[in-house]
């Protein structure tokens, strides 16, 4: 009986630990929707690490001020989420994240409207995906990211501090090759 007990106890911690590591596309979406909902302010300049693009004339009178540098909200009754960078400054980006098909959601993917002028497309890179990472992938389906045009390639999205803190890097690429410099930014939850 104490070997079945235990035989029992393994099982449910192998099948439970398996389970928390398989995502599906919309487990990320939905955990996006919550966890990304409303405002973020862009962090204390001591907070910016391993970054310089928050020094930007347009994105350093914003840090370590209340005003609004991101925002997420929902479209479309849940079925997109917008993301507003840098709302009301010449340095705004949007980008729309989206399941292939809601109610069957395969993929989740992205387009980008970015200030280089080009609006690259990402899918989720789903075996590199955590709750607490997110990674997006330039679509490499699309001639944009096939292409030597300066584009952001990478989207990278990562919670720390119980989800009040946010890490969103847009990593370039030019002629095929990362760019040495790329756009990170340090949010915390208003």
């Amino acid at each position: 009986m104490k070997h079945l007990t235990t035989t029992l106890l393994a099982l449910g911690i192998l099948s439970t630990s398996s389970v928390a590591q398989t995502l599906e596309p919309i487990d990320i979406y939905e955990h996006m929707r919550i966890a990304l909902a409303g405002e973020w302010k862009l962090s204390d300049k001591e907070k910016q690490t391993g970054t310089t693009a928050y020094k930007n004339k347009f994105v350093l009178p914003l840090v370590g001020t209340d005003t609004t540098a991101l925002a997420y909200k929902e479209i479309g009754f849940g079925s997109s989420l917008q993301e507003d960078l840098l709302p009301n400054n010449q340095k705004q980006m949007v980008t729309m994240y989206h399941c292939d098909d809601y109610l069957d959601c395969n993929k989740l993917q992205a387009t980008h409207y970015c200030t280089k002028m080009n609006q690259p497309q990402f899918i989720l890179d789903i075996k590199h995906s955590t709750k607490d990472k997110i990674i997006f992938d330039c679509n490499m389906e699309t001639a944009l990211c096939q292409s030597g045009e300066d584009h952001i390639h990478q989207i990278i999205l990562e919670f720390s501090n119980e989800g009040k803190h946010l890490k969103s890097s847009y990593l370039g690429w030019t002629d095929q090759k990362p760019n040495k410099k790329h756009s990170i930014y340090h949010f915390d939850k208003k």
